[in-house]
């Protein structure tokens, strides 16, 4: 390691993944853990809050010791640890604080507080350096809201789901498909086969704001479904998740636009778990190209869409650059939200 050289040991358990990861300079992965606990929580069709906390505490020690091991570098080579503090399940938001303190205590290292969503958009920076002012859609499982970074250390909420996230949308329609949770990558590739032709609606899209709702569009795919089952007809799987993805693709582009035009921005950044969607990416890949050739756009890697702590460390580098640092009495915060943009 060259002795300028910034190291930061980084811990995610905000959900259902363990993760832990060592990040050179906010930009370069040499470790990047992840114990996954989808199998574990399939049978139950969603995250048991219990069950995901059990596991962290199981996999915490094991992913400490491979990602250091993985990096090849001793404690003694950090300059920091890095740590989600919230949004997310309090049990397992708990696990990875009292891992993470306990290192920075025993070592003597600064603890750097990172909210998850912050990790999702700097999950980018492994691509290239985030040029502010930007804006940030992150759209997964439990969050869909778009992020205006006016500077370094910035974040205001624009615009926010007023019900359901798009992901957890994704999982709900999943069920009644008879899909594995997650249900959101097998609805993706349903949907390539299928054509929209059940028109569900695009709800809030005129409205004079830049939040989203998916409750009405959820509602509407099931009532359509059920429907069909108590008149014995038979609809195409394929048709239906093209149907539902259309609108919830279409409503997320229309409203990003809409904050683009309104906004003095020099990137855009997707992240988030469906930011890995193929249809969204293809979206805005025509969005920009058509429209918005002077303003960059970023998606965050396929592989670092998901919760993993490679995008927490990226996240705590400029902090670490702030000097924004917490002590040992920093807490869970499961309901941790962004300033809201102040009119």
């Amino acid at each position: 390691m060259a002795e300028n050289d910034n190291l930061i040991l980084a811990f995610e358990s905000s959900c259902d993944e363990t993760s832990v990861a060592v990040i050179k300079n906010g930009n370069e992965i040499l470790s990047n853990i992840v114990a996954t606990q989808i199998k574990s929580h399939q049978r139950f069709g969603g995250v048991v809050p219990e069950v995901a906390s059990r596991h962290h505490i199981e996999e915490i020690n094991i992913c400490i010791d491979d990602a250091m091991q993985e990096a090849n570098v001793s404690y003694d080579d950090l300059d920091a640890v890095a740590v989600t503090y919230g949004p997310g399940l309090v049990g397992s938001l708990l696990v990875g604080l009292t891992a993470a303190k306990m290192v920075a205590w025993a070592h003597d290292l600064p603890l750097i507080p990172v909210n998850h969503i912050m990790g999702h958009i700097y999950a980018s920076a492994f691509n290239q350096e985030i040029v502010f002012p930007a804006l940030a859609l992150v759209v997964s499982g439990g969050h869909t809201e778009l992020v205006h970074m006016p500077k370094k250390g910035v974040f205001e909420i624009i615009g926010e789901t007023r019900d359901d996230a798009a992901g957890e949308a994704y999982d709900k329609i999943g069920r009644v498909l008879g899909l594995q949770y997650p249900a959101g990558k097998k609805v993706d590739e349903l949907a390539f086969e299928g054509k929209d032709t059940f028109n569900f609606p695009r709800a809030m899209n005129d409205d004079d704001n830049f939040d989203f709702s998916f409750s009405g569009l959820k509602s509407s795919f099931i009532n359509t479904v059920h429907h069909a089952e108590q008149i014995n007809q038979v609809l195409s799987k394929n048709d239906l998740s093209a149907s539902f993805q259309d609108a919830v693709v279409d409503v997320l582009v229309h409203k990003t636009k809409k904050a683009i035009d309104d906004l003095d921005v020099n990137e855009f950044i997707l992240a988030g778990g469906v930011a890995a969607n193929s249809q969204l990416r293809n979206e805005f890949d025509k969005l920009f190209n058509n429209n918005y050739k002077n303003i960059i756009f970023e998606k965050a890697p396929l592989k670092l869409c998901g919760d993993n702590a490679a995008m927490i460390g990226a996240a705590a580098y400029p902090l670490y650059q702030l000097g924004v640092f917490a002590d040992n009495s920093l807490n869970a915060n499961p309901g941790l939200e962004f300033e809201y943009k102040k009119d």
